[in-house]
């Protein structure tokens, strides 16, 4: 298709919309105002020269299945993933840790009574992990492409996690590993639709995994921009774009931002309504991340653990729930839930030998300017004694340093926007429309919009999409 497009926001949405709109035919410039593109799934040498540490996400059981990606032939442009032993783990405390397996069988069994019932939960996802996943990775408010799947996970997806949790399970092992999935919600456990968070979470872990980009995520990014420069692209670094009027006039204008920078942006024409709608916009709680740099793996006590990806270091199930609604609540809890991704468990090549390299954040109240690094260290160490011993090197990154690094981290919230309440449906406006901001040729493609946060560029894929289609409308 003949056309101009302009794009502001290299990270992975934006970059998989210039990708989308590049192979189409259309002339596209990418504007970013970093050094380099990739927003949040970027990587660096920040522990020291050998290393390679994920300064966003870190996981990837999205992206791994993303049809924008797969549409795109990341993986023909040197992205790998690499899997670990177990996608997932949950420490507990003086027992062994809850494992979740890439078979659900298998993880059934180490459940015990509970095997049954977790088997039943998530049957929807593990049964149709990629027509579940389709579901999900656009708009709610559309025919899914899989009815009678999206039927199947929405009855189980509706509930809060922590009643779920409770009604269906009766030890404390599934609890806790259902309820450390539901975290990602970034949400007080009890709130509707938290169990989406575990189902979806869990059965793609079944499946798919929980896999790693081999060599760090900026390997997503490097792949994606080899796609808008293949195809006659351009990306500008460097850039910070003020005002829309600026720029070379273009067909179409696609914003990787999160309310607050769409509204602080001049020339974008944006409807006083959707204006309103901005302004009412909230945030997320944030995230406190701290880097490590190891003289060896972590000492867990269950040494099953140093063979996942992922950990989620919560505690008991009772303690994951009093530590998300203190959060929620703008306190800082005394025993935070802290995600922690163990990417040299699959990928070895993130440290010299014998070194390990530790990737951690704990949830924060928005904003948080309240030091964590000494509450993640007493996490870890609860569940892995003399894991302080093994520290060699740190960085730590409080939300404000996160949002002063990427912009669209406000206050830390990694999600791009609460998904509370109506939140969760109607991103970032009530709109059938949810890329178009109702100013012409105006869109826009962050984690604001379906379906909100994570390295997989279906916000990206979707909004090109509605370029491609608007402007075939209008010829």
């Amino acid at each position: 298709m003949e056309g101009a497009a302009a794009v502001v926001g290299a990270g992975a949405n934006g970059l998989t919309a210039a990708a989308l709109l590049a192979v189409a035919g259309m002339r596209v410039t990418v504007y970013e105002q970093a050094d380099t593109p990739g927003g949040a799934a970027r990587s660096s040498a920040v522990l020291g020269e050998g290393t390679v540490t994920d300064l966003g996400a870190a996981a990837h059981p999205f992206g791994v299945n993303s049809p924008a990606f797969h549409a795109l032939g990341l993986e023909d442009r040197g992205l790998e993933w690499i899997h670990p032993r177990y996608p997932m783990a949950h420490p507990l405390p003086g027992a062994e840790s809850a494992i979740l397996h890439r078979d659900a069988e298998e993880t059934a069994r180490g459940l015990g009574a509970d095997g049954p019932a977790w088997l039943r939960v998530h049957a929807p996802v593990t049964r149709h992990p990629r027509e579940a996943l389709e579901n999900v990775l656009g708009p709610l408010v559309r025919v899914p492409p899989h009815p009678l799947t999206m039927v199947e996970f929405g009855l189980r997806a509706a509930w809060p996690a922590a009643l779920l949790a409770r009604a269906v399970f009766r030890g404390g092992h599934a609890r806790a590993l259902f309820a450390g999935s539901s975290a990602h919600s970034t949400l007080p456990l009890t709130q509707p639709f938290t169990a989406a968070f575990g189902t979806i979470f869990g059965g793609l872990g079944h499946t798919t995994g929980w896999p790693v980009a081999k060599g760090g995520t900026q390997r997503i990014t490097d792949a994606l921009a080899a796609v808008v420069l293949e195809n006659g692209g351009t990306i500008r670094t460097g850039t910070k774009v003020t005002d829309l009027r600026e720029l070379p006039a273009a067909d179409a204008v696609l914003l990787d931002l999160t309310p607050r920078q769409l509204l602080a942006l001049e020339g974008t024409g944006l409807p006083d309504r959707y204006r309103r709608h901005l302004q009412r916009w909230r945030y997320g709680c944030g995230v406190y991340k701290v880097d490590y740099l190891l003289d060896g793996p972590v000492p867990w006590s269950d040494p099953r653990t140093a063979g996942a990806g992922t950990v989620h270091v919560g505690g008991t199930f009772d303690e994951l729930l009093e530590a998300e609604r203190l959060v929620n609540r703008g306190r800082i809890p005394e025993r935070p839930f802290v995600m922690v991704s163990q990417q040299s468990a699959a990928d070895p090549s993130r440290a010299p030998a014998g070194r390990q390299v530790l990737w951690t954040y704990a949830h924060v109240p928005n904003g948080s300017r309240e030091p964590m690094g000494g509450r993640i260290d007493a996490q870890i160490e609860r569940f892995a004694p003399g894991f302080r011993d093994r520290i060699v090197g740190r960085v730590e990154t409080s939300p404000t340093e996160l949002e002063a690094w990427n912009p669209n981290l406000i206050g830390g919230d990694i999600g791009g926007g609460s998904l509370a309440g109506l939140q969760q449906v109607f991103r970032p406006a009530p709109t059938l429309k949810p890329y178009n901001t109702g100013a012409p040729g105006v869109y826009v493609c962050s984690s604001s919009t379906p379906p909100g946060g994570g390295v997989h560029g279906m916000a990206g894929h979707n909004a090109a999409r509605a370029v491609l289609r608007d402007l075939r409308r209008t010829r």
